[in-house]
C-alpha cells in the first residue's frame, strides 16, 4: 500500500488514443497506412474500450518483473502476464531487431542527425533540436502517433526523442523491431 501512495497515486494516467485507419483512407494517406500496416500496428493503435485510471495505478504498483514475465497480484493472488498473453491482448508480436537508444548496432549505417535531416523541410536549416514540426508530411504524421499513441509522454510531443527517432526509421525504412 505505501509504494501505491508514495509512487502512483499522484502520477496522472494518459487516456489511450485512438487511430482509425479509414481516415487514413479518407484522408488519400495510403503510404502512411501501409507502413504501420506493414509493423502490424493497426490492431493495436485501433483499440478502444473503457479505461479505469484508478485501476491502472494500482495495477502498476503492483506490477514486477519475474524473468520475461510480468507479474502482480490481486487479492493476494499471484498472476503472469506472459509475452504470449500480451501478444494476443495487443496484436504486438516479439520478433525482430532489438533497438534501443544507445543500441542501434543492429541497424547498420542508422545515424540520427543524418535521418532527422532526410526526413526535414529544410536540411540545410541549423539543428538545435528534434522538432517533429520541421519534418515533412509523411514523418510527422508517424513522429505524431509514435509520440502520442506507441509511447506516450505528458507533455512535449513536437520534440522528438532518440527512441522515436529509431522507432520512426523502422517504420519508414520497414524494419521489424521487437
Amino acid at each position: 500500500m505505501t509504494r501505491f501512495i508514495h509512487e502512483t497515486s499522484r502520477k496522472q494516467i494518459n487516456v489511450p488514443k485512438v487511430l482509425e485507419f479509414s481516415w487514413l483512407r479518407e484522408e488519400n494517406l495510403t503510404e502512411e497506412r501501409t507502413l504501420l500496416k506493414h509493423k502490424k500496428l493497426k490492431s493495436f493503435l485501433e483499440m478502444t474500450g473503457n479505461v479505469y485510471p484508478d485501476l491502472v495505478k494500482v495495477f502498476y504498483s503492483n506490477l514486477e518483473q519475474d524473468g520475461k514475465n510480468l507479474v502482480f497480484y490481486v487479492k493476494g493472488v499471484k498472476l503472469k502476464i506472459t509475452r504470449e498473453i500480451w501478444s494476443s491482448v495487443g496484436g504486438i508480436k516479439y520478433s525482430g531487431l532489438k533497438v534501443s537508444k544507445g543500441n542501434t548496432a543492429e541497424m547498420q549505417g542508422f545515424n540520427k542527425m543524418q535521418f532527422y535531416r532526410s526526413c526535414v523541410r529544410n536540411p540545410t536549416e541549423p539543428v538545435a533540436r528534434f522538432h517533429a514540426g520541421n519534418l515533412t508530411l509523411i514523418p510527422r504524421l508517424l513522429a505524431h502517433i509514435i509520440t502520442w499513441q506507441l509511447t506516450p509522454r505528458g507533455s512535449n510531443h513536437d520534440v522528438l526523442h532518440e527512441e522515436d527517432l529509431i522507432l520512426l526509421h523502422c517504420i519508414m525504412n520497414q524494419l521489424k523491431v521487437n
